[in-house]
Protein backbone atom coordinates (compact mmCIF):
# COMPACT_ATOMS: atom_id res chain seq x y z
CA UNK A 1 0.00 0.00 0.00
CA UNK A 2 3.08 2.37 0.29
CA UNK A 3 3.76 2.36 -3.01
CA UNK A 4 0.51 3.55 -3.89
CA UNK A 5 0.38 6.07 -1.88
CA UNK A 6 3.69 7.13 -2.82
CA UNK A 7 2.31 7.33 -6.66
CA UNK A 8 -0.65 9.06 -5.65
CA UNK A 9 1.54 12.35 -3.67
CA UNK A 10 3.79 12.18 -6.99
CA UNK A 11 1.31 12.24 -8.88
CA UNK A 12 -0.44 15.22 -7.15
CA UNK A 13 3.37 17.19 -7.54
CA UNK A 14 3.48 15.87 -11.00
CA UNK A 15 -0.31 17.59 -11.92
CA UNK A 16 0.63 20.81 -10.10
CA UNK A 17 3.71 21.51 -11.13
CA UNK A 18 2.69 21.18 -15.13
CA UNK A 19 -0.92 22.43 -14.82
CA UNK A 20 -1.75 23.67 -11.32
CA UNK A 21 -3.88 21.20 -10.85
CA UNK A 22 -5.32 18.59 -8.36
CA UNK A 23 -5.16 15.75 -8.02
CA UNK A 24 -9.18 15.38 -8.76
CA UNK A 25 -8.29 16.07 -11.99
CA UNK A 26 -7.74 12.47 -12.87
CA UNK A 27 -11.42 11.89 -11.77
CA UNK A 28 -11.07 10.00 -8.34
CA UNK A 29 -13.77 11.37 -6.43
CA UNK A 30 -16.45 8.79 -6.37
CA UNK A 31 -20.20 8.89 -8.05
CA UNK A 32 -22.36 6.79 -8.95
CA UNK A 33 -21.49 6.90 -12.38
CA UNK A 34 -18.02 6.49 -11.82
CA UNK A 35 -18.68 3.35 -9.28
CA UNK A 36 -21.25 2.09 -12.05
CA UNK A 37 -18.03 1.88 -14.75
CA UNK A 38 -16.30 0.27 -12.45
CA UNK A 39 -18.58 -2.19 -11.83
CA UNK A 40 -19.16 -2.80 -15.90
CA UNK A 41 -15.68 -2.97 -16.33
CA UNK A 42 -14.89 -5.20 -13.67
CA UNK A 43 -17.79 -8.23 -14.35
CA UNK A 44 -17.06 -7.60 -18.09
CA UNK A 45 -13.44 -8.37 -17.68
CA UNK A 46 -14.43 -11.35 -15.13
CA UNK A 47 -16.46 -12.94 -17.80
CA UNK A 48 -13.23 -12.32 -20.54
CA UNK A 49 -11.01 -13.64 -18.33
CA UNK A 50 -12.94 -16.80 -17.45
CA UNK A 51 -13.71 -17.22 -21.12
CA UNK A 52 -10.04 -17.21 -21.59
CA UNK A 53 -8.73 -19.72 -18.80
CA UNK A 54 -11.61 -22.18 -19.05
CA UNK A 55 -11.77 -22.06 -23.40
CA UNK A 56 -8.27 -23.09 -22.87
CA UNK A 57 -8.49 -25.97 -20.03
CA UNK A 58 -11.55 -27.52 -22.68
CA UNK A 59 -9.13 -27.77 -25.23
CA UNK A 60 -6.20 -29.08 -22.98
CA UNK A 61 -8.71 -31.64 -21.66
CA UNK A 62 -8.17 -30.50 -18.14
CA UNK A 63 -10.10 -29.56 -15.63
CA UNK A 64 -10.24 -27.17 -12.43
CA UNK A 65 -10.29 -28.44 -9.15
CA UNK A 66 -10.94 -26.49 -5.67
CA UNK A 67 -7.74 -26.21 -3.29
CA UNK A 68 -8.93 -27.32 -0.36
CA UNK A 69 -6.43 -25.17 1.40
CA UNK A 70 -7.57 -21.95 0.49
CA UNK A 71 -10.24 -20.31 2.43
CA UNK A 72 -11.86 -16.88 2.81
CA UNK A 73 -9.17 -15.18 4.63
CA UNK A 74 -6.94 -16.18 1.69
CA UNK A 75 -9.38 -14.93 -0.72
CA UNK A 76 -9.79 -11.63 0.78
CA UNK A 77 -5.95 -11.49 1.12
CA UNK A 78 -5.78 -12.05 -2.94
CA UNK A 79 -8.68 -10.13 -3.94
CA UNK A 80 -6.85 -7.19 -1.73
CA UNK A 81 -3.39 -7.70 -3.23
CA UNK A 82 -4.55 -7.83 -6.93
CA UNK A 83 -6.96 -4.67 -6.25
CA UNK A 84 -3.68 -2.69 -4.76
CA UNK A 85 -2.08 -4.06 -7.82
CA UNK A 86 -3.86 -2.84 -9.99
CA UNK A 87 -4.39 0.46 -8.87
CA UNK A 88 -0.58 0.83 -8.59
CA UNK A 89 -0.67 0.51 -12.35
CA UNK A 90 -3.41 2.39 -13.05
CA UNK A 91 -2.39 5.31 -11.48
CA UNK A 92 1.14 5.04 -12.99
CA UNK A 93 0.58 4.32 -16.67
CA UNK A 94 -3.07 5.79 -16.74
CA UNK A 95 -3.01 8.57 -14.17
CA UNK A 96 -1.02 11.69 -14.05
CA UNK A 97 1.49 11.03 -17.22
CA UNK A 98 -1.42 10.30 -19.54
CA UNK A 99 -3.76 13.12 -18.71
CA UNK A 100 -0.91 15.21 -19.16
CA UNK A 101 0.01 13.40 -22.91
CA UNK A 102 -3.62 13.91 -23.54
CA UNK A 103 -3.40 17.60 -22.80
CA UNK A 104 -0.06 17.69 -25.18
CA UNK A 105 -0.38 15.30 -27.59
CA UNK A 106 -4.14 14.21 -27.99
CA UNK A 107 -5.87 11.19 -27.44
CA UNK A 108 -5.29 8.82 -29.91
CA UNK A 109 -1.39 9.41 -29.64
CA UNK A 110 -1.35 9.42 -26.13
CA UNK A 111 -2.67 6.49 -25.35
CA UNK A 112 -0.75 4.77 -28.43
CA UNK A 113 2.39 5.87 -26.19
CA UNK A 114 0.87 4.78 -22.87
CA UNK A 115 -0.02 1.18 -24.35
CA UNK A 116 3.87 0.97 -25.83
CA UNK A 117 4.95 2.05 -22.66
CA UNK A 118 2.87 -0.59 -20.59
CA UNK A 119 3.90 -3.60 -23.13
CA UNK A 120 7.61 -2.90 -22.11
CA UNK A 121 6.91 -2.52 -18.74
CA UNK A 122 5.67 -6.45 -18.75
CA UNK A 123 8.87 -7.34 -20.03
CA UNK A 124 10.74 -6.44 -16.55
CA UNK A 125 7.76 -7.07 -14.14
CA UNK A 126 7.66 -10.72 -16.08
CA UNK A 127 11.31 -11.35 -16.47
CA UNK A 128 11.02 -12.05 -19.68
CA UNK A 129 14.45 -10.81 -20.59
CA UNK A 130 16.92 -14.06 -21.95
CA UNK A 131 13.61 -16.22 -23.04
CA UNK A 132 13.45 -15.93 -27.08
CA UNK A 133 12.32 -13.01 -29.01
CA UNK A 134 9.09 -14.85 -29.74
CA UNK A 135 8.00 -15.11 -26.21
CA UNK A 136 8.91 -11.27 -25.54
CA UNK A 137 6.62 -10.45 -28.92
CA UNK A 138 3.81 -12.26 -27.18
CA UNK A 139 3.94 -10.58 -23.83
CA UNK A 140 4.18 -6.88 -25.48
CA UNK A 141 1.29 -7.56 -28.00
CA UNK A 142 -1.27 -9.18 -25.46
CA UNK A 143 -0.07 -6.46 -22.42
CA UNK A 144 -0.01 -3.63 -24.78
CA UNK A 145 -3.00 -4.19 -25.85
CA UNK A 146 -4.12 -4.38 -22.64
CA UNK A 147 -2.84 -1.10 -21.97
CA UNK A 148 -4.42 0.63 -25.08
CA UNK A 149 -7.93 -0.73 -23.82
CA UNK A 150 -7.07 1.08 -20.15
CA UNK A 151 -5.81 4.22 -21.53
CA UNK A 152 -8.41 4.62 -23.98
CA UNK A 153 -11.25 3.55 -21.17
CA UNK A 154 -9.29 6.34 -19.13
CA UNK A 155 -9.71 9.29 -21.54
CA UNK A 156 -13.36 7.99 -22.87
CA UNK A 157 -14.58 8.43 -18.97
CA UNK A 158 -12.13 11.33 -17.85
CA UNK A 159 -11.95 9.14 -14.42
CA UNK A 160 -9.73 6.02 -13.22
CA UNK A 161 -12.83 3.77 -11.96
CA UNK A 162 -13.10 2.26 -15.70
CA UNK A 163 -9.96 1.19 -16.72
CA UNK A 164 -9.07 -0.18 -12.76
CA UNK A 165 -12.34 -1.68 -13.05
CA UNK A 166 -10.98 -3.30 -16.54
CA UNK A 167 -7.93 -4.28 -14.81
CA UNK A 168 -8.85 -5.67 -11.67
CA UNK A 169 -11.71 -7.19 -13.14
CA UNK A 170 -9.17 -9.45 -15.35
CA UNK A 171 -6.40 -10.22 -12.36
CA UNK A 172 -8.66 -10.83 -9.65
CA UNK A 173 -10.13 -13.73 -12.04
CA UNK A 174 -6.76 -15.38 -13.41
CA UNK A 175 -4.82 -15.10 -9.80
CA UNK A 176 -7.33 -15.55 -7.12
CA UNK A 177 -9.70 -17.81 -8.60
CA UNK A 178 -7.58 -19.79 -11.73
CA UNK A 179 -4.33 -19.42 -9.95
CA UNK A 180 -2.57 -18.07 -13.05
CA UNK A 181 -0.36 -15.47 -11.25
CA UNK A 182 2.16 -14.25 -9.08
CA UNK A 183 0.58 -15.82 -5.76
CA UNK A 184 0.48 -19.52 -6.39
CA UNK A 185 -2.37 -21.78 -6.17
CA UNK A 186 -5.45 -20.11 -5.40
CA UNK A 187 -8.96 -20.97 -5.10
CA UNK A 188 -9.19 -23.32 -8.04
CA UNK A 189 -6.24 -25.05 -9.19
CA UNK A 190 -5.63 -27.25 -12.61
CA UNK A 191 -4.71 -30.78 -12.64
CA UNK A 192 -1.27 -31.92 -13.53
CA UNK A 193 -0.88 -32.37 -17.40
CA UNK A 194 1.88 -32.52 -20.26
CA UNK A 195 -1.04 -31.24 -22.44
CA UNK A 196 -0.14 -27.98 -24.97
CA UNK A 197 -2.37 -26.19 -27.24
CA UNK A 198 -1.98 -26.50 -30.65
CA UNK A 199 -0.16 -23.68 -32.89
CA UNK A 200 -3.69 -22.49 -34.21
CA UNK A 201 -5.89 -22.82 -30.45
CA UNK A 202 -2.56 -20.90 -29.29
CA UNK A 203 -3.25 -18.35 -32.06
CA UNK A 204 -6.94 -18.09 -31.48
CA UNK A 205 -6.34 -17.37 -27.63
CA UNK A 206 -3.71 -14.65 -28.71
CA UNK A 207 -6.31 -13.18 -30.52
CA UNK A 208 -8.76 -13.38 -28.48
CA UNK A 209 -6.17 -11.40 -25.94
CA UNK A 210 -4.61 -8.92 -27.83
CA UNK A 211 -7.31 -8.27 -30.58
CA UNK A 212 -10.83 -8.93 -29.83
CA UNK A 213 -11.35 -8.13 -26.04
CA UNK A 214 -9.84 -5.01 -26.47
CA UNK A 215 -11.34 -4.04 -30.18
CA UNK A 216 -14.89 -5.27 -27.96
CA UNK A 217 -13.90 -2.65 -25.12
CA UNK A 218 -12.74 0.05 -27.46
CA UNK A 219 -15.96 0.02 -29.84
CA UNK A 220 -18.30 -0.49 -26.73
CA UNK A 221 -16.35 3.26 -24.82
CA UNK A 222 -16.54 4.85 -28.43
CA UNK A 223 -20.53 4.13 -28.79
CA UNK A 224 -20.90 5.22 -25.24
CA UNK A 225 -18.65 8.38 -25.01
CA UNK A 226 -18.87 9.93 -28.61
CA UNK A 227 -18.27 13.32 -27.63
CA UNK A 228 -14.77 13.11 -27.53
CA UNK A 229 -12.91 13.64 -30.20
CA UNK A 230 -9.19 12.37 -31.24
CA UNK A 231 -7.91 15.79 -33.02
CA UNK A 232 -9.35 18.34 -30.06
CA UNK A 233 -5.79 17.62 -28.41
CA UNK A 234 -7.70 19.42 -25.37
CA UNK A 235 -10.06 16.71 -25.32
CA UNK A 236 -11.96 18.59 -23.11
CA UNK A 237 -10.04 17.39 -20.07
Amino acid sequence: MLGVFVVFILSWLVLWIVFREHITSLGILPNLRRLREFSIGLLIMAVFCAINLLGQSYLKEVSYIRNPEYGFLESLYGIWWTLKAALFEELIFRGALLYILIKKIGILRACIVSAVVFGIYHWFSYDMFGRGLVPMIYVFLVTGAGGWMFAYAFARTKSLYAPLGLHFGWIVVSIVIFSAGPLGNSLYIIEETDSELNGWEQLMFFLWQALVIPGLITWYLAKKYPNIKFRNIESKF
